[in-house]
């Protein structure tokens, strides 16, 4: 451990585990040591901090914003527009499914910086058309990218995924001191309700059920017995023979009395 600026023990990272877990559910195994000493070493700095012994004794002390910094600091947020491509092109034509008009609850429960949630209303447009009827809940346990996503403000080189008709369409190019930026049209914010929800809290705010979730790339984080407590929550918050997306690594092959495989990825309801 020499050269490090803080001391950084077993039993120190035995702590954060411990708490990750608790708090958000989250199981970081073995091999994360480094990038839970870079990330938690900025909220040492943050806080004045001397050692990871006393900030982690701090918080386990304290009922504060620091909190939220902390699962900040220990979530990933690696997202792009129109990620898994066929997952959008399923979700397309589920929603050309019903009649013209017909009402859509969707929920994107891993939103991040916004761009899945981007993703999947710029497809409703397409799908259902400017008088289509869906509303979207946009979701995340880390409340710096939701407000960033809420935002909708993104590098142009960060659209570099989408057709040049999509720009046209769907962003505001910017111009002077905004040169090389984009934010996403009006149009498309009226139809997120960005919020913050923890997967593992049994406090969910819905009172309608979801006609389509998405939780991509979220489970893989949990053990199997939190994955199974979020996959029932998720089954409860859902309209039966709703359509569930899930990432490329994931697979609920255990839980079939709730969700039957329809697709790559795709699930349905029970």
């Amino acid at each position: 451990m020499q050269g490090r600026e803080f001391a950084w023990t077993d039993a120190d990272f035995d702590r954060v585990q411990s708490l990750i877990y608790q708090h958000a559910g989250i199981s970081l195994h073995d091999g994360k040591h480094a990038m839970v000493y870079s990330r938690l070493s900025r909220r040492l700095r943050e806080t004045g901090h001397e050692s990871f012994k006393d900030y982690l004794g701090w918080l386990e002390t304290h009922d504060g914003p620091e909190w939220q910094e902390f699962v900040n600091a220990l979530t990933t947020n690696l997202t792009s527009f129109f990620r898994e491509q066929h997952h959008f092109e399923i979700f397309a034509n589920h929603l050309k499914s019903r009649a013209p008009g017909a009402a859509w609850r969707v929920w994107c429960n891993a939103a991040s910086t916004g761009e899945e949630p981007y993703s999947i209303v710029m497809t409703a447009l397409e799908a259902l058309g400017p008088k289509g009827n869906l509303t979207l809940t946009a979701s995340d346990i880390d409340s710096k990218v939701l407000a960033s996503a809420a935002q909708g403000v993104y590098r142009m080189e960060g659209l570099k995924g989408l057709s040049e008709e999509r720009i046209q369409r769907f962003f505001l190019r910017g111009k002077g001191a905004n040169a090389g930026m984009a934010r996403a049209k009006p149009e498309l914010q009226r139809m997120i309700d960005f919020i913050s929800v923890n997967l593992i809290r049994d406090d969910w705010p819905f009172r309608q059920p979801f006609d389509v979730v998405f939780c991509r790339n979220v489970m893989i984080y949990f053990d199997a017995p939190t994955q199974r407590k979020v996959l029932e929550r998720i089954h409860r918050v859902m309209a039966p023979g709703g359509m569930l997306f899930v990432g490329h690594a994931e697979n609920f092959s255990e839980s079939r009395d709730l969700f039957v495989l329809k697709g790559k990825t795709v699930y349905e309801r029970r």
